[in-house]
């Protein structure tokens, strides 16, 4: 069956997101274990994925679980965008791009676990909202991969039925989430692969 529309996700895919380490020095100047800093920025990173606190909101719970006055909560936050937001893969990316514009145009889309104020730095940063028809941040519509919902929402968005549709990923969960609505599903390794395979599945659509 022919493929109408290509969803990617972000970080880890269009983004190169290492560790940066920020977790573990801020448990160390606040006299904690990680597994206690982790346990104590879980809510805020739940309710901030969810959309269900602001992005003012999720900072002025920070600072208080963690007493930061005003200048560390600002290097706080600094840090955390820091390891979010990573580096551009710029080669998927140009190829994601390139699906808009080819001899066959794909519909094509984001659908990322995001955090409040995601879209804002990521489109200025990187542009995402310029290279693809529609972003499905899980902030904003109230559900997470692998929820079913958040990729319903994506094929409504694009106007493309599930089994026209496929999905990149480099977390299998997500990726099974897909193929549990009838998307198909492509786990990234790395960019090569990614490109080689989708490549090879949408050629295959065209035949």
């Amino acid at each position: 069956m022919a493929i109408e529309a290509v969803l990617f996700d972000i970080g880890g895919v269009l983004e190169y997101t290492p560790r940066t380490g920020w977790d573990q020095r801020w448990a160390t100047e606040l006299g904690l274990s990680v597994e206690e800093f982790e346990r104590r920025l879980a809510p805020a990173r739940r309710l901030g994925s969810l959309g269900k606190i602001t992005l003012h909101g999720a900072e002025r719970r920070i600072a208080s679980v963690f007493g930061l006055d005003e200048p560390s909560l600002r290097r706080f936050m600094d840090d955390l965008w820091e390891e979010y937001l990573g580096t551009l893969n710029e080669e998927l990316t140009a190829y994601f791009a390139s699906l808009r514009g080819g001899r066959v145009r794909y519909r094509t889309g984001i659908v990322s676990n995001s955090f409040v104020g995601a879209r804002e730095r990521e489109q200025a940063l990187y542009g995402f909202e310029d290279l693809c028809d529609t972003i499905v941040y899980s902030h904003e519509v109230g559900c997470r991969k692998p929820d079913p919902r958040i990729y319903e929402i994506a094929c409504e968005q694009l106007d493309v039925s599930a089994d026209r549709t496929v999905f990149l990923d480099d977390v299998p969960a997500n990726v099974d989430g897909a193929l549990a609505v009838g998307i198909e599903g492509i786990l990234f390794v790395d960019t090569e692969q990614a490109i080689r395979e989708l490549r090879t599945r949408l050629e295959a659509g065209q035949r």
